[in-house]
């Protein structure tokens, strides 16, 4: 019975732990849809007001607002690329609303070739959603001083080389010249739910580390009969 003991307690203690890792990403699995959800409902639901001067628009991240003013002729072009269109920049705009704020407006997507194209400052009334994204880090170069070109969007370096407040508001619906820009929505693109993949590896390494428990315990019980 001796012999049974230590194989029998490693199999059930490791069968144990990686059920456990199953049924906790299969909660983190609902707590992701949730959020998403959450979000969802966040991004398509009724425009609000822009919060007030001085607000911290981080925890507002994702929340709709609809702006009236025109853009400032100022710009700062971020690097990025279109799905069957290739390279090309992201424009964000200084954008000066009808009470004298200036904020951030990232319009949308232009191809490479249309870098150079004329987009002074028009009139537009934009619906969008406040964002935060967080695409730096220690890897991303700093913005190239010749060809003015930035590699990811950074809210308060943005709102200091254009002096506008911290605030991005992401366009979703352009009333006015659009000038060529596309507006590309937000979306749920950065938001990864692996959970379900990662729940069933795990119930499947326990299903693996059973049978491997089981073909040990027959192996022990085969040299017992044997002795």
């Amino acid at each position: 019975m001796k012999r049974y003991l230590f194989p029998l307690i490693l199999g059930l203690v490791g069968v144990t732990i990686l059920l456990e890792l199953g049924f906790w990403q299969l909660r983190r699995l609902a707590w992701k849809e949730a959020m998403i959800a959450e979000i969802t409902a966040s991004i398509d639901g009724p425009a609000q007001d822009l919060p007030g001067p001085g607000t911290a628009t981080k925890p507002l991240k994702y929340t709709p607002v609809q702006i009236v003013g025109a853009t400032t002729g100022e710009e700062i072009l971020v690097l990025t690329g279109e799905k069957d269109v290739g390279a090309g920049y992201e424009v964000i705009s200084a954008f000066e609303t009808g009470e004298g704020r200036r904020l951030l407006l990232d319009r949308g997507f232009i191809a490479e070739e249309a870098k150079t194209a004329p987009r002074p400052a028009t009139a537009m009334i934009v619906t969008g959603n406040l964002h935060w994204p967080e695409e730096r880090d220690s890897f991303t170069p700093d913005p190239d001083a010749k060809t003015g070109i930035w590699f990811a969007r950074d809210v308060p370096a943005m709102a200091a080389a254009l002096k506008t407040e911290p605030i991005l508001v992401v366009a979703r619906q352009i009333e006015g010249d659009a000038q060529g820009v596309e507006t590309r929505p937000l979306g749920l693109e950065g938001i990864r739910n692996d959970h379900l993949q990662y729940a069933i590896t795990w119930f499947s390494l326990a299903l693996v580390w059973l049978g491997m428990t089981g073909l040990l315990l027959w192996r022990v019980r085969r040299r017992t009969a044997g002795a």
